[in-house]
């Protein structure tokens, strides 16, 4: 099995000294969520990473959206009729005909529903670096689609399915993996129950199991938690934080890196302490 290039690109930014500020579903405090207008203002705001969800349309194109219905951020409803359509229940190219901006303002009208491939295009296109949420679809479609770009280790993908990053893993097995937690299923295929969300050490043993590098939490961690994941050598990342007092706190613990619905106000968060 190879193991991870060391100047791979994302490599290099995961293991930065400082913290990273990661956007989540793009700026999305200004743009609606997982579109182009929300990438653009990410990347223009200096985040280290932009983060995205796909779902697969039900002819299995990868299709950008957080939700498993299309009622919430875009026109399905107005345009289809009905209730809780989910995104599996239409093509692709019936999906790109949705208005995915006007629920947001009416400044955004017009905004489509992005393609996974047509967003990494833009994001890595424009000097950002994309954060891959897997919703639902299998690992190999994900694969082939970044090995067709030239993406494998460009970019850091992740899932709250621990088995779909194994899977991705034993594909592609330099691919800088993030396991989100808690999860929803583990690397054996098993639901983990009701275990504590608290991030410990059985979580760990259970996330590397999985092939990921990076553990992506809720913030249910503590400083001991941070620390033996460290001595693990793997990075820790927390969502979703857009209070100064919580992202400091979480920064005093050590963490790698924070998603954030505002990147500014992180921004500023990270100058304010440096001043300190």
């Amino acid at each position: 099995m190879k193991a991870a290039e060391p100047d791979a690109p994302v490599l290099k930014l995961i293991q930065a000294k400082r913290p990273l500020i990661i956007a989540h579903r793009g700026y999305m405090q200004f743009a609606p969520e997982n579109t182009q207008p929300a990438f653009k203002l990410a990347i223009e705001a200096g985040a280290d990473l932009v983060e995205l969800d796909y779902h697969h349309s039900r002819d299995g194109v990868p299709v950008l959206m957080h939700d498993y219905t299309l009622d919430r951020t875009t026109d399905a409803v107005k345009r289809w009729g009905g209730a809780k359509i989910r995104v599996d229940q239409k093509t692709a190219a019936e999906l790109q005909t949705l208005d995915a901006g006007a629920w947001f303002s009416p400044g955004f009208a017009g905004t489509k529903v992005l393609l996974l491939g047509e967003a990494l295009d833009f994001i890595q296109g424009n000097g950002g670096v994309t954060l891959i949420e897997r919703k639902e679809g299998d690992a190999a479609t994900c694969a082939q689609l970044l090995r067709d770009k030239n993406l494998i280790n460009r970019l850091v993908l992740q899932s709250f399915d621990w088995e779909y990053l194994k899977k991705f893993h034993e594909l592609e097995p330099t691919q800088v993996l993030g396991a989100l937690g808690p999860p929803g299923r583990l690397a054996d295929g098993s639901k983990p129950g009701e275990r504590p969300k608290l991030l410990d050490a059985a979580w760990l043993d259970d996330l590397e199991k999985s092939g990921a590098k990076v553990v992506v939490w809720n913030d249910q961690v503590n400083k001991d938690a941070v620390r033996q994941a460290h001595k693990r050598k793997l990075k820790v990342w927390i969502y979703t934080i857009n209070d100064p007092a919580a992202a400091n706190k979480l920064l005093d613990m050590g963490v790698d890196g924070i998603i954030t619905n505002n990147t500014g106000l992180l921004w500023r968060t990270l100058a304010l302490r440096a001043m300190k």
